[in-house]
């Protein structure tokens, strides 16, 4: 049997209602109905109870052997634009004991919860985070810089308090998100940035700039080197891979 989600909202109040049990109307907006189907309702289900993704490498994690006598594991911690890196054609290090932790659309807040589990335990000498993006567009709820900040500094905690150098990538540049458009991020994303490479800079840190060779005159990214504005192209992500090594070498060597 199809089970339907739906809200209607007529006349200034809304009647929610799940598989015919209906709920009590409350105040809401103008008169418009939202139909959810049970798969999109199963999801929202197994995001609500995992919601920072610790399942999502959990396997790979206990599969993975303690880095060997003098190898230096570095993890990239991050997102899609992360995430992605080694597929589509784009290569990720190959022959480097480099580590991808990237889950697609998360945020800094649930990457601070995961961070034990995909960075810590994995014992890499090194951490590359790269996030912002997704705080900014909302995708766990309204964020403010200063929520970004303050998780930024939390990853930036537990890293040192374990050893870990920190290598803080800058948000790469949009003008705009295809997931939800309308929010002009690129001044948002400058200023950010601005603040990340000072925090750097008076903790010791190592920033890592893919921001400047990645964007344009408008703020967002050139458009050889992305496929949607948001995300690298194979050229986007081949400039990007030896300013990241540059970083880890500088890192590594402090």
């Amino acid at each position: 049997m199809r089970i339907l989600a739906y809200v209607i909202l007529l006349g200034g109040l809304s009647f929610a209602a799940a598989a015919g049990q209906a709920q009590a109307p409350v105040q809401a907006a103008p008169a418009s109905v939202l139909v959810v189907s049970a798969g999109q309702i199963a999801d929202m289900q197994a995001k609500l109870a995992d919601w920072p993704q610790l399942q999502h490498y959990r396997a790979a994690n206990a599969a993975l052997q303690p880095p060997a006598e003098g190898v230096d594991r570095v993890v990239f911690y991050g997102a899609s634009m992360t995430e992605d890196w080694g597929m589509g054609g784009s290569k990720f290090f190959p022959g480097k004991p480099y580590v991808n932790r990237g889950i697609s659309g998360q945020t800094s807040a649930q990457m601070v919860v995961r961070f034990r589990q995909d960075v810590i335990d994995l014992q890499p000498a090194a951490v590359v985070i790269l996030e912002g993006t997704n705080d900014i567009a909302g995708n766990t709820g309204p964020m403010t810089p200063e929520m970004t900040e303050d998780n930024w500094k939390s990853m930036a905690d537990l890293a040192k308090a374990n050893g870990i150098r920190v290598i803080f990538a800058s948000i790469t540049p949009s003008t705009d998100f295809p997931w939800r458009r309308g929010l002009r991020p690129a001044e948002k994303i400058r200023v950010l940035n601005a603040w990340l490479k000072d925090y750097c800079a008076t903790n010791s840190l190592t920033y890592l700039d893919y921001y400047t060779a990645l964007v344009n005159a408008e703020g967002g990214m050139k458009a050889e080197l992305t496929v949607d504005g948001v995300h690298a192209t194979v050229r986007g992500y081949e400039v990007m891979a030896p300013l990241a090594q540059a970083a880890i070498d500088k890192a590594l060597a402090n």
